[in-house]
C-alpha cells in the first residue's frame, strides 16, 4: 500500500498546474522521493537548468551540496536511500537580482503528504533562509549564518545550511567554522543515516525515482 502510495501523490505532483498562471516558463515540477529514504533534503527551487533537465540539483549549486554532504552522485540520486523535496517544485522564474522566491503555494499543498510517507528516523536537511523559516520558526529571530552555527541546538534529525550557490563560497571564507566544524558534523550525520549495503528491498533500489 505504501509503494502505491508513493507512486500515487508522485503521479498527482507530476501533473499539478496550480500555479501555471503564475510560472514563466510552465510547470514543470521537481522533486525525488520513496518511502525508504532516511536523508531528506529541503531546498529551495529548480532554477533554468533544472527547469530544462527535470533532474534536482543538476547544477554547480548540487556539485557543492554533494561536496558538502560526501554522497556521491549515485547516492544522492538513488530515491530509495535520498528524498530531494524543494520549498517550491517549479521553476518561479526571474526577479531583479536573480530567480523569484520558491512559489509559497508547494509547501502547505504536497510537504506534509510527502512526509508522512517518509520513515520516521529520518535525518532532514534544511538547505538555504526559505527551509529554515518554515521548519524552524523558532530561529525566525537568527540570521542564517547565526542558524548554520547553531546547528546543534536544533537536535540531530535537523540540520541547517546555507543554500550552496555560489554566493557560499565568499561566505565559507568568512565563516572558518563552516568547513572545521559544521562539515565533518553533516558529514558523519549523513554517513549514520545512510543505509548499509543490500539492505534496500530491490522494487525501492532500482524502482521509479521522482519526477521528471
Amino acid at each position: 500500500m505504501t509503494k502505491d502510495a508513493v507512486l500515487a501523490l508522485r503521479a498527482e505532483i507530476a501533473s499539478c498546474v496550480h500555479c501555471a498562471a503564475d510560472l514563466p516558463a510552465g510547470p514543470r515540477p521537481v522533486v525525488q522521493f520513496s518511502a525508504t529514504a532516511r536523508i531528506l533534503i529541503i531546498g529551495q527551487a529548480p532554477g533554468t537548468r533544472v527547469h530544462a533537465s527535470g533532474v534536482p540539483w543538476d547544477d554547480p549549486s548540487g556539485d557543492r551540496l554533494r561536496e558538502w554532504t560526501g554522497l556521491s552522485k549515485r547516492d544522492f540520486y538513488d530515491p530509495a536511500k535520498i528524498a530531494l523535496v524543494p520549498m517550491g517544485f517549479c521553476y518561479p522564474g526571474k526577479g531583479k537580482s536573480g530567480d523569484l522566491p520558491p512559489r509559497a503555494e508547494c509547501a502547505p499543498l504536497w510537504h506534509d503528504r510527502i512526509l508522512k510517507l517518509l520513515p520516521a528516523d529520518r535525518l532532514t536537511l534544511l538547505v538555504g533562509s526559505y527551509a529554515q523559516a518554515y521548519y524552524l520558526p523558532r530561529a525566525a529571530r537568527l540570521s542564517l549564518t547565526e542558524t548554520v552555527q547553531a546547528f546543534r541546538t536544533f537536535g540531530p534529525a535537523l540540520f541547517p545550511l546555507p543554500h550552496p550557490s555560489w554566493r557560499s563560497v565568499g561566505w565559507a571564507k568568512r565563516n572558518p567554522w563552516f568547513e572545521s566544524d559544521v562539515l565533518p558534523a553533516l558529514r558523519e550525520a549523513v554517513r549514520s543515516s545512510m543505509p548499509p549495503r543490500g539492505r534496500i528491498g530491490r522494487s525501492a533500489e532500482h524502482g521509479d525515482g521522482g519526477v521528471d
